[in-house]
């Protein structure tokens, strides 16, 4: 451990090079990719090595301050935002190693997906697995329990087998499930509150391409020739169209076959991009819009298309526009069962001249079970059903009732949330829901009692704290919308 009893706080500043200033200036706000959380750190560092970060938490213990570690920003909640120190982790972004004979890379945290895939290429490897994008960092995906889809695929963080951290005291450790077993399960959905994770070990495969099938069907049958559609390939996943009824079925599955991009730029630019902005912007002011827009979206992709590609271009999609989201994770079984009870509500809904008006496509996908403290696939096999309200050109939209609604009828159906999107659940609720809930606070207790890695977020779902600045819309960027 270096001490910094010869530095002073200014020499520390210019060592870092931080992209930090005093608390009013406006260079040290933070605003989420989706533009629905934001909030103003005492200080934003920009650490180039581990010894950086090393002098960031000697700081924040001498301080007492939190330190919370950041990507990107593409968490659709607060679980980035701090009053105290944020670190930015998109400079210890490098593959340190590659052992292709033995399908593993370790690589740091701050490595985006997108450069990730690209390392992997050169090297004739891929990840097992990816989500809907690739903005994200390595770090934020472990933590966060980030999934792909795949009946047989367990979420993201199954495929890492091993940890490195900086801890609260300054000591850096070494963690997988052989070794300091308890800290690994607390980290690898841990919400960044055990340490700062410094590297990833993380398990890969020989790159390979995927053929992706997408063809549209109606809602009903969809549903029930489910467990037939979601077993007859590797990665399947729904997008539900619910002004047109129809379900858009995508299946892919690994091929030898060569290259195939599909799409074209009048369909899936202009006409999907920009001009379902252009109605979504109308359409703030004129409500029965929406239906129609969600009937012109759904035509758009109405016919059978076939792909070819790499696989993280198949897995990946164009996010499109800043919104807001959430997702949640239900046991497989109950997914007939939650898909019939939103259809009920969401027809309620559109036939009604007043009623809510939701946005395009629901996506539903796929995991395995796994053994990960608070992954929502932890016991279970498992269905992510999430919604989106598009804010075009940025602008706001109603969101706020019909997630409350959403959000009723997946909790019904024992719905865990995704950790990087906002919800409401509090401690009492996590702990019935987490039969290892206990277990994972009583790991922050033992490495971190003070809490400096423990921000607003963590200390509202994970530790009951509650008053003005623990509230889950203190960091809205904007006025709540209804």
């Amino acid at each position: 451990m270096y001490q910094l009893s010869a530095i002073s706080l200014a020499h520390l500043y210019g060592l870092l090079q931080p992209i930090t200033v005093p608390h009013t200036s406006p260079k040290a706000n933070f605003t989420n990719w989706s533009r629905t959380f934001a909030c103003s750190p005492l200080a934003i560092f920009e650490p180039e090595t581990e010894y950086h970060c090393e002098l960031i938490l000697e700081l924040a213990r001498r301080e007492g301050r939190v330190v919370r570690a950041v990507g990107v920003g593409h968490s659709p909640s607060d679980l980035a935002c701090t009053t105290g120190y944020m670190l930015r982790t998109t400079k210890l972004d490098r593959l340190l190693e590659i052992h292709a004979d033995k399908r593993y890379v370790i690589a740091q945290a701050g490595i985006t997906l997108d450069a990730l895939h690209a390392e992997l290429a050169n090297h004739g490897l891929a990840m097992i697995n990816v989500g809907s994008i690739s903005d994200q960092t390595l770090g934020g995906i472990v933590t966060t329990a980030t999934h792909g889809t795949g009946i047989n695929y367990g979420v993201i963080p199954t495929h890492v087998m091993a940890l490195s951290l900086l801890l609260a005291d300054g000591s850096r450790v070494f963690c997988s499930r052989q070794e300091r077993p308890d800290l690994f399960m607390a980290s690898i959905c841990g919400l960044g509150s055990t340490g700062l994770i410094l590297t990833v070990t993380l398990e890969v495969e020989p790159a390979f391409r995927l053929k992706e099938v997408q063809q549209s069907i109606q809602f009903h049958e969809c549903v029930q020739i489910l467990d037939s559609l979601v077993t007859a390939s590797e990665h399947v996943r729904f997008w539900w169209f619910p002004a047109a009824d129809t379900m858009r079925v995508s299946s892919a599955d690994r091929t030898v076959e060569p290259a195939k991009p599909a799409g074209s730029w009048l369909w899936h630019s202009f006409f999907g991009f920009h001009v379902v902005q252009f109605l979504l912007f109308v359409a703030r002011y004129i409500l029965s819009l929406n239906i129609f827009i969600g009937r012109f979206a759904a035509w758009l992709v109405s016919t059978k298309v076939t792909a070819i590609d790499e696989s993280f271009r198949i897995f990946n999609l164009e996010c499109r526009y800043p919104q807001h989201t959430t997702e949640w994770a239900i046991p497989y079984e109950n997914t007939k069962a939650c898909l019939y009870d939103l259809h009920d509500w969401i027809t309620r809904e559109l036939s009604d001249p007043k009623g809510l008006r939701p946005h395009f496509p629901i996506e539903v996908r796929f995991s395995d079970g796994d053994d990960i403290w608070l992954s929502p696939s932890n016991g279970q096999k498992t269905c992510w059903i999430g919604i989106v309200q598009f804010k075009p050109y940025g602008c706001e939209v109603p969101y706020k009732t019909l997630f409350e609604r959403f959000e009723a009828i997946l909790y019904r159906h024992s719905g865990r949330p995704h950790w990087a999107k906002a919800h409401p659940l509090r401690p009492e609720a996590l702990r019935r829901m987490y039969p290892q809930f206990d277990d994972f606070t009583r790991v922050l207790q033992a490495v971190d009692p003070r809490g400096m890695f423990r921000n607003e977020y963590v200390e509202r779902h994970i530790f009951g704290k509650t008053g003005p600045e623990y509230d889950n819309r203190v960091f809205k960027r904007y006025a709540p919308s209804r």
